[in-house]
């Protein structure tokens, strides 16, 4: 039995009026070549009226590209994470990309099996999330040798240094921690915990160093007591909770670093009989989703985590078709989401 053939690319052109290489310049995004508008209209009215799909396959062989796209997450059980790969699967699927993704699960060995295993593979970008680049000397060496070899890359991250080699999507919790302490401040709060939970310190120091500077700022002490170290899971956020409000003066507020902790304290307030924010105020970060659903609704700091990952991504195909461009960085503000756990400091 024959196959049918589908319409061709010629039959494309034929209908649209233009020649074979504008319609392989609509079809694969060719910034370079410089096509009116109402041309690239045409083609493209062509092609959906003769159903044309482009065989991918011929594409990839022909022209060196796969349409595929990796993205390495932390973590894939906190939901803050799938916020961003929603923003990336968005714009991949928009622009025509398939979306290969990996978690390093908070583990900076398994982020550098994944890093190599995803970088073997057929891609042509990469899009990374995760501080094991920072903190692995082999890491590094991954990235260079890649980025020699000619791949796109961009990092999401929360740290805004400058000896970067990539493009950037920058979303940094600084401003927004200071005026998380100065909203806990005006309600009179004194003794301001938090619940540190982090994989490795510099996750999360964009949020340790403006706790510590705003109290200092206050006049307050900072006093390492208030600061419980731990892990970054719910369980993590409820043991903490449960040593902090143990302390012989314990804080009537608590920050935790994430939304997750945040939960955690919620229930651990809740066995030791206490009414948040009554007796404890409770504030998080990251937005995630089920935060403005617990009872109370959680006092938190936003990130538009969604368009990140989109912007991500557009970043990721400028840098596809234009190698030689020069890096670029786009800083997202975060911003204090005031809800119901966080209130007035018990008399």
């Amino acid at each position: 039995m024959s196959r049918v053939k589908g319409p061709t690319q010629n039959q494309v052109a034929k209908l649209a009026g233009v020649s074979q290489a504008i319609v392989s310049h609509v079809l694969n995004n060719n910034t370079a070549v410089s096509i009116p508008t109402e041309t690239r209209q045409r083609v493209l009215d062509a092609i959906q009226r003769l159903g044309y799909e482009p065989d991918t396959n011929a594409q990839a062989l022909r022209l060196g590209i796969t349409k595929n796209i990796g993205l390495i997450i932390p973590d894939m059980h906190n939901p803050h994470f799938w916020q961003y790969v929603d923003g990336v699967e968005q714009e991949t699927a928009a622009r025509g990309y398939s979306l290969l993704v990996s978690s390093m699960n908070l583990d900076p060995e398994q982020g550098k099996k994944v890093f190599k295993d995803l970088v073997r593979q057929q891609i042509d970008g990469l899009i990374l999330m995760g501080s094991f680049i920072k903190r692995s000397e082999e890491a590094r060496e991954i990235l260079k040798r890649i980025l020699q070899r000619g791949l796109a890359v961009v990092e999401i991250t929360e740290h805004l240094q400058d000896d970067h080699h990539v493009d950037r999507v920058v979303g940094d919790y600084r401003l927004a921690t200071t005026e998380l302490v100065s909203h806990l401040l005006a309600l009179q709060h004194r003794r301001i915990g938090l619940i540190y939970g982090v994989q490795a310190p510099v996750l999360g120091e964009d949020r340790l160093l403006p706790y510590q500077d705003s109290l200092r700022a206050a006049g307050l002490p900072v006093d390492d007591a208030l600061v419980a170290r731990c892990g970054p899971a719910i369980e993590d956020g409820y043991q903490a909770t449960l040593q902090l409000l143990q302390l012989p003066s314990p804080p009537t507020a608590l920050i935790a670093i994430n939304d997750l902790l945040a939960i955690g304290a919620l229930r651990a307030a809740e066995d030791l009989h206490l009414q948040v924010p009554r007796h404890l105020s409770i504030a998080g970060f990251d937005d995630i989703p089920i935060s403005k659903y617990f009872v109370p609704r959680i006092t938190t700091v936003t990130k538009e985590t969604v368009g990140m990952g989109r912007t991500a991504v557009k970043l990721l195909i400028e840098r596809i078709n234009d190698r030689s461009r020069s890096l670029q960085t786009v800083n997202v503000t975060a911003q204090v989401v005031t809800r119901e756990s966080t209130g007035p400091a018990p008399a």
